[in-house]
């Protein structure tokens, strides 16, 4: 089963694993999204061991960009202090309560299927699923990880792209570039606060990543919808990004895991980085019309 574990698992399926002695189970319930800890300590799938996704070093400020990958010695610290190891099955668990909180649970995913792991799955409808049958069982108390090393990492270069590449994308339109921010960004009406310049890089397709979720269930639209919703991406090399890497995790697992584009990658810098070298191009709705 190990190898084909992958994409979403529904908590149906999830109750029949829980005695497995390979499953880890991570809650990232943060502070932003879910309640964090104390909503985790407060209740969780048995056995879960708990992430804090915004204040645990998922994600690193590299210059001016907050949203870059870190280094691969913490990632190997803070995956092995989890208590995974290469062939466990991870379940990734965010609240269930938004879009930007299942993009947290695609950003995890992608972080290990970098780093070489290659079974995880993320938890349909998140927390907020699983409690919804009052049949499955919930646990309180504090986090105990089991004792694992360092994570042993081999880093799939394949899934990262960077600002040398998407400057490639742009330029030859070899590969395409999904935009995963709302309108308002694309066109350059607003930015993030630590982006430099408004707009979009040089050719990207806009696909806002929140019309991906649906926010009545706390789940993914239907694979047929996600389908519609992405057939203007063509099949092929395939670079997403965003703000800061988060929301395009989304767009990227979407692609990626479950319409079986095997070669998507995520800019995890995205507009943050991408500004800072004042020679990139910035396209905007202003500059378009001019």
């Amino acid at each position: 089963m190990s190898d084909t574990f992958s994409g979403l698992i529904t908590p149906e399926a999830l109750a029949t694993r829980l005695a497995d002695s390979n499953l880890v189970i991570l809650d990232i319930r943060s502070s932003v999204d879910g309640g964090g800890k104390a909503a985790y300590e407060a209740g969780h799938i048995p056995g879960a061991v708990h992430t804090n996704y915004v204040s645990d070093g998922w994600r690193a400020k590299v210059g001016n960009a907050p949203g870059m990958l870190p280094s691969l010695d913490h990632l190997a610290g803070l995956i092995g202090g989890l208590g995974i190891k290469p062939h466990d099955d991870v379940v990734i668990v965010p609240a269930g309560v938004s879009a930007t909180d299942f993009a947290a649970a695609a950003r995890v995913y992608w972080t290990l299927k970098l780093i070489g792991h290659g079974q995880q799955a993320i938890l349909d409808g998140g927390f907020r699923a699983w409690s919804a049958d009052p049949s499955r069982p919930i646990e309180a108390g504090p986090s105990a990880p089991k004792s694992a090393e360092s994570y042993p990492v081999v880093v799939q270069q394949r899934l990262r792209s960077t600002a040398d590449a998407a400057l490639v994308a742009s330029k030859s339109r070899l590969a395409t570039l999904v935009d995963a921010r709302s309108t308002s960004y694309f066109e350059g009406r607003e930015k993030a606060a630590e982006a430099m310049r408004a707009g979009h890089i040089p050719g990207a397709i806009s696909r806002d990543y929140a019309e991906a979720f649906d926010l009545s269930t706390g789940r993914l639209k239907p694979a047929g919808d996600l389908s519609t919703l992405f057939s203007s991406v063509p099949s092929g090399p395939t670079i997403s990004y965003c703000n800061t890497g988060h929301t395009a995790a989304l767009n990227w697992f979407v692609l990626s895991e479950l319409l079986r584009n095997d070669e998507v990658s995520l800019y995890d810098g995205s507009m943050t980085d991408w500004t800072q070298d004042s020679d990139r191009p910035v396209a905007s709705k202003a500059s378009q019309a001019a």
